[in-house]
């Protein structure tokens, strides 16, 4: 339950800090003194959204924190859910900065404002004044029905699953267009992995062939250099061997008298060797190297179909070419493979659809068991109310294809008057039938819902002399399973409160501010015989209030 209130810099209120008991906490006030900016602030705490618009002072931040008391309603897991410490009192905070920034945060960790929604719409309902006009609304109609019908945690279950179909579905659409497209692309993969399959690529191949040619083209040079060589070195008339062989002669004549001369002769020695292993190697060299008209032509060949498949496609390197021969195949093997995909897929939708539509019928099961009841069950309540006539009932459509909400279609059918015929009630309810209508329907769910706190703004708008009494006595039943807190402008409800708070504007020199004040019992009296009787009090009101209190 709400346990606590603080706000300040929010719209018309300074400063306010408020506590709050179980039961019926009751709140009056004259039009436009701030009842609904008490609702505004709340709903921050609750994740609405908020602009710099909601701050009184423009220089200073917004700030409004809400203490909770959630023990015994198993949100443990919700917080766990969120990475959120649970306490069995929770602190909700949120602050608006001057410059629009917001932060929000719960038991001191900074959430979003999902996290606070998802969170407060398990602590509190608000029931505003708008609100009545969503008993025409299919969805609430549904929420209504699954609340009494005991569905919450097995519709939490059918719509975590769904989810997953809904994913499956997707992702197997988005499955079913790639593999379209790819199977057109099909031919042209299979054409271009087989025209770089059939090049027998490999790396460095280019480098090597390129270079052979080189070689090939000049090879005539090549030998005749090389053979040139050799025969200036042995062959020749006066060849450098024959010549250095004389030098080496007229050395060895002069050893024995001239012993020095020996390094010489060794040095001369060792050229001769070496330019007759080089005048050898020239030799075989020049045998080598032969002109290859055949060769130089497959070069060519080989050389011109690396270079047209470069210039196709747009590459430089036969690395390059490699790397688009294995996204080819890769393309190739991926058309192939994505039917397999869809075939896993369709499976899995068909298992995951298996289970949605027993969880379904299991929801339509409860459903359909629990709509009886609820007509009789706010039957009731609306004759307590005034409306003696009044029939309530719950038309509930199957076999629709598997939605978030299961396969019904659920409708409210109201009638107020005697023999009246059923129809929807957007169409045939007035204002005040649907405040006691949804009255009713709070009433009726309020001890299946585990919910701590349930907030009417206004609920009796519509209403007055004995159903506004008996209103009273339906929200005084609601408080004994929740915390209820009721906005009112009838005295015969104010009364039944067990709390009492005044709102009330105050005017200075500087500004006007709206304030909240907890009545003692006299300032109730007071306050009841001003809302029986106007601005003058008489003292029959003052009786009468006196009289509605006890």
């Amino acid at each position: 339950m709400l346990r606590r209130l603080q706000i300040r810099n929010y719209a018309l209120i300074r400063e306010l800090d408020v506590d709050f008991n179980p039961g019926l906490t009751i709140i009056t006030g004259e039009t436009g003194a701030g009842k609904s900016i008490l609702i505004g602030a709340l709903s921050l705490i609750l994740g609405q959204r908020a602009d710099t618009s909601v701050l009184k002072d423009k220089e200073n931040k917004c700030f409004v924190e809400g203490v909770f008391e959630v023990g015994g309603y198993g949100l443990e897991p919700l917080f766990a859910e969120n990475d959120l410490d649970y306490d069995d009192h929770v602190i909700f905070r949120r602050e608006i900065a001057p410059n629009g920034k917001s932060r929000a945060f719960v038991n001191d960790t900074p959430v979003n404002l999902k996290t606070l929604q998802d969170i407060g719409i398990r602590l509190i309902d608000i029931h505003s004044q708008h609100q009545s006009l969503e008993l025409g609304n299919r969805l609430f109609q549904l929420m209504v029905l699954d609340n009494f019908s005991g569905n919450i945690a097995l519709l939490r279950d059918y719509q975590a699953r769904y989810k997953v179909y809904k994913s499956l579905v997707a992702e197997l659409s988005e499955a079913e267009e790639r593999a379209a497209r790819l199977r057109q692309e099909l031919d042209y993969f299979q054409f271009q992995l087989e025209q770089l399959t059939a090049a027998n690529l490999e790396q460095g191949e280019q480098e090597k062939l390129e270079h052979e040619l080189i070689l090939l083209s000049h090879a005539e040079e090549i030998k005749t250099a090389f053979l040139s060589v050799a025969n200036l070195l042995r062959e020749e008339e006066g060849n450098a061997l024959v010549r250095v062989k004389e030098s080496m002669g007229f050395l060895n004549k002069i050893l024995k008298y001239y012993p020095e001369a020996s390094e010489l002769y060794t040095r001369l020695n060792g050229i001769y060797l070496e330019m007759s292993d080089l005048s050898s190697d020239m030799a075989l060299s020049s045998e080598k190297m032969e002109v290859d008209p055949g060769r130089i032509s497959f070069l060519n060949q080989r050389l011109d179909q690396l270079y047209s498949l470069q210039n196709k496609h747009h590459v430089a390197t036969v690395t390059d070419l490699i790397q688009l021969r294995d996204d080819f195949e890769r393309k190739v093997n991926h058309v192939f493979s994505i039917d397999e995909t869809v075939s896993a897929l369709q499976l899995a939708i068909r298992e995951k659809e298996a289970e949605l539509l027993d969880l379904a019928d299991l929801l339509t099961k409860n459903r359909l068991n629990s709509r009886d009841q609820i007509g009789r069950n706010v039957e009731e309540q609306l004759v307590q109310l005034g409306m003696p006539n009044a029939r309530f009932q719950v038309e509930i459509g199957s076999e629709l294809p598997l939605g978030l909400w299961g396969r019904d279609e659920v409708n409210f059918l109201f009638t107020a008057n005697k023999n009246g015929e059923l129809n929807e009630i957007s169409k045939v309810a007035s204002g005040g039938e649907l405040s006691r209508l949804m009255l009713s329907i709070k009433s009726m769910i309020s001890k299946s819902k585990a919910l701590p706190t349930i907030l009417f703004d206004e609920i009796d708008s519509g209403i007055s002399g004995e159903t506004a009494d008996k209103m009273g006595n339906i929200l005084k039943g609601i408080s004994r399973d929740m915390q209820v807190i009721n906005i009112t402008h009838l005295p015969q409800i104010a009364a039944k409160g067990d709390l009492h708070f005044l709102v009330y504007k105050e005017d200075n020199d500087r500004e006007t501010v709206t304030r909240l004040k907890q009545l003692s019992q006299e300032e109730r009296i007071s306050e009841l015989a001003k809302m029986l009787s106007g601005e003058v009090i008489t003292e029959a009101a003052r009786m009468n209030a006196v009289e509605l209190l006890k």
